[in-house]
């Protein structure tokens, strides 16, 4: 299975894993990118691969990763195909890395593929508008197999359409507006009923808090959908696998602590209508650090209004070409009316932050929510 998309597109692998989990079959997770731990990647049946299979294979796939000047990424996904084969996975979900069309995952025929949002992300490589970034996460449509999208927006569904039936695919948009109704907020999930073309779900239950999240079951539930029948996924292992789904870092409480991985505009305003319908106990002071390749001004903009603090900090994993350059970023602030502070020290602007908040919120980059966790006692994902 195969899952693309700008945002939501690691939260509905996760889902649509613990669904297939669920029905009793083997399940192989491939993510990217990681928290804390390289070993988060690659999952199967909620177990990571262990630290000596990942020196074993990288050491057995060297040659070949040399041999043909092969990415990080790339090297990446060879190992985790490699692990998912020696752990005897049944089935494999996988989550597009970057784009689609030209994404190392894209080597699999699988047995659906599905894409999330379409955002503006990466415009160096995927081009600078919606149309363009959306012919590329449709290259993962293969002729003959099931591609369906939760997009909203009428052009770029369109797009999607007009690229995937161009590759043979057997296009589908599941209108989550139309599809869902009755959802409420409950503790720090929701509850929903979901419409999809071949039944109607009374109270599914999801952990992950949201709007946006309730959007991304409902793509893992129609993926789930179209599996061949000899999977035989039926509406109990839906239920029982929405509801053990967790993804670390996506609106995660964990005490006073919030951690979200949200990185570009679409994110910041997921995020910001998560917080709005939770309720947490405010002061909200959040702990803000975002790559310079990020539209970090619209995000910012976008995620102050909603919070009673906000610290501008840098992220100590975040490589150094980039790392956004902090004092501009506080100068865009002060001119712009946003309200914030920077600490160039990343343990002073978390203790700082929490001396100051009833709910600390990190978010910005995988970095800055992974330097965060692997600093706070029992926030790690893997432990």
């Amino acid at each position: 299975m195969h899952v693309g998309g700008t945002n939501g597109k690691g939260s509905t692998a996760t889902m649509l894993a613990e669904v297939l989990r669920a029905a009793g079959w083997r399940v192989g997770l491939y993510t990217s990118p990681h928290l804390v731990s390289f070993r988060e990647r690659m999952v199967v049946d909620g177990v990571a691969i262990p630290e000596e299979a990942v020196a074993v294979w990288a050491e057995r796939l060297r040659p070949l990763a040399e041999e043909r000047r092969a990415s990080f990424f790339e090297a990446t996904t060879a190992i985790a195909f490699a692990d998912f084969a020696a752990r005897g996975v049944d089935v494999a979900v996988v989550e597009v890395g970057l784009g689609g069309r030209l994404d190392a995952t894209n080597v699999l025929r699988p047995l659906a593929a599905g894409v999330t949002r379409i955002a503006l992300e990466h415009t160096e490589y995927l081009g600078n508008d919606l149309a363009s970034i959306a012919a590329e996460k449709a290259g993962i449509a293969k002729p003959g197999v099931p591609f369906v999208t939760t997009e909203s927006a009428d052009a770029v569904a369109a797009v999607l359409e007009r690229e995937a039936l161009a590759r043979g695919a057997a296009f589908e948009r599941l209108d989550v507006a139309g599809a869902v109704s009755g959802l409420e907020a409950r503790g720090e999930g929701s509850v929903f009923d979901l419409a999809t073309p071949l039944r109607r779900y009374g109270g599914l239950r999801i952990r992950m808090g949201g709007a946006h999240q309730v959007a991304n079951a409902a793509l893992a539930v129609r993926l789930a959908e179209l599996l061949p029948a000899r999977y035989g996924v039926g509406e109990a292992a839906v239920r029982a696998g929405l509801g053990a789904a967790r993804v670390a870092g996506r609106f995660e409480r964990r005490g006073r602590w919030l951690f979200d991985v949200a990185h570009n505009p679409d994110g910041a305003r997921a995020l910001v209508a998560a917080l709005r319908s939770a309720g947490v106990p405010r002061p909200v002071v959040g702990v803000v650090a975002v790559l310079a390749d990020k539209a970090w001004r619209e995000f910012l903009t976008t995620l102050a209004p909603a919070l009673d603090g906000l610290v501008l900090t840098r992220a100590p994993s975040a490589p150094a070409e980039r790392a956004w350059a902090l004092e501009e970023a506080a100068a865009w602030c002060r001119e712009a009316g946003v309200s914030a502070r920077a600490e160039e020290d990343f343990d002073a602007a978390l203790a700082g932050a929490a001396a100051a908040g009833r709910t600390v919120l990190v978010t910005g980059s995988f970095h800055t929510v992974g330097d965060a966790m692997s600093r706070l006692p029992g926030t790690a994902p893997l432990g």
